[in-house]
């Protein structure tokens, strides 16, 4: 964590980012570097992302994995975060580094992660009003964690496990666990 003496422009940092071989995610001007990712976070992002990138062809939709931030801002505090998918449908959210209009961002939550997804950047991006969908998806068990706005903009959660299905309404897709988990070994199936 830097101290409060070494805050960086929304400027400086973008450009810093471009260049780095670390991601750093930017919460009012302070950078945080995140940790590289395990075996089985790398096989789930990817089975979500394989059968969400040709289910969106040919709609308004683009899904993003890993490496697009989405910037939220909080009164005048500027944040960008890394999540691991993103789906914007707005044709007018074309920033090339970040994303300002998500319609569904999914996390895949890890031991040292969990307690900023499912706090921090939970409230955060429920203040984005394109966005939908929040979803957090555990590494370490068959568990997967619904946060989604209703017609009214309440947000309900659901709590999925191994027998359930995840029904992504905001792209129109339902996803079996077996094929969120496809090749991850863990040792409580």
């Amino acid at each position: 964590m830097q101290s409060p003496l070494n805050i960086l422009s929304v400027e400086e940092y973008l450009e810093a980012e471009e260049s780095s071989d670390i991601r750093h995610e930017y919460v009012a001007g302070q950078i945080f570097a995140m940790a590289g990712a395990s075996e089985e976070h790398n096989l789930i992002a990817g089975n979500i992302y394989a059968i969400l990138r040709p289910h969106l062809r040919g709609s308004s939709c683009r899904a993003f994995v890993l490496d697009m931030k989405v910037k939220v801002q909080i009164r005048n505090a500027n944040i960008f975060y890394y999540p691991d998918l993103i789906v914007t449908c707005d044709p007018e959210d074309k920033e090339r580094y970040f994303k300002t209009r998500p319609h569904l961002i999914i996390e895949v939550l890890s031991s040292s992660t969990v307690k900023t997804d499912k706090r921090e950047k939970r409230i955060n991006y429920q203040t984005i009003d394109s966005l939908k969908e929040y979803i957090l998806v555990y590494q370490s068990q068959i568990k997967v964690e619904v946060y989604r706005q209703d017609d009214q903009g309440n947000w309900l959660t659901e709590v999925l496990g191994k027998d359930d299905k995840l029904r992504l309404d905001s792209v129109d897709l339902t996803l079996t666990m077996a094929n969120i988990y496809e090749d991850v070994v863990m040792g409580n199936w």
